[in-house]
């Protein structure tokens, strides 16, 4: 017989029923039967998988504002979540733009309300047809003063002729990547108390 103190221990800690299983010598039926009998409430493979991921915690820890300009750079960041993040992408944070100045507010955002390693972001370049591709990805590796490996492959679209939008875009629209469901579903949670969000 297994303990329920013995067994919520065990999964409370990180274990899988599998893992459990397996330390302690029977079946994951056998732990399963348990499990519900003891009526302890089982992950859903979402937060199976997630555990698996960090199985250290959250890579990220959420800090509360406690200077004027903690407040404003939560203001400024989720505002900008807002207006040029991609919402409709459940796995990760992600913005993008074309302005070094609005992308690197965004990312002391993350670092500083959210305590996440500047390693861990990755980046999108979506560029014209027109653009060099080295010049831009040279351009944005020393704006944000991050090594050319953080990048993922670059997106060449053909050009249209010379708008005002293909002047502002010189070196093209950075996508800033955070892969992290959790934390982009706490930001948008943090937008829905503050009315922004549906």
């Amino acid at each position: 017989m297994i303990s329920r103190r013995e067994l919520i221990v065990m999964y409370a800690g990180g274990k899988s029923m599998q893992d459990i299983a397996n330390q302690m010598g029977c079946s994951l039926h056998k732990i399963k039967y348990w499990m519900e009998k003891y009526k302890i409430p089982i992950r859903s493979i979402s937060e199976a998988i997630y555990l698996k991921r960090n199985p250290n915690g959250d890579p990220f820890k959420v800090k509360e504002p406690t200077s004027n300009e903690d407040y404003f750079l939560r203001g400024l960041g989720l505002g900008l979540y807002w207006g040029e993040g991609t919402k409709a992408n459940r796995l990760s944070v992600r913005l993008g733009n074309s302005d070094p100045a609005l992308i690197k507010n965004f990312i002391k955002f993350l670092i500083r309300r959210y305590g996440i390693d500047k390693n861990d972001l990755r980046f999108g370049l979506q560029l014209f047809s027109d653009i060099n591709p080295q010049e831009a990805l040279k351009f944005w590796q020393k704006e944000l003063d991050v090594s050319k490996d953080r990048f993922q492959k670059v997106i060449i679209t053909p050009s249209r002729g010379l708008g005002t939008y293909r002047k502002k875009v010189k070196y093209g629209v950075l996508t800033v990547y955070y892969h992290n469901r959790k934390l982009r579903d706490l930001i948008c949670e943090e937008l829905k108390v503050l009315g922004f969000c549906g």
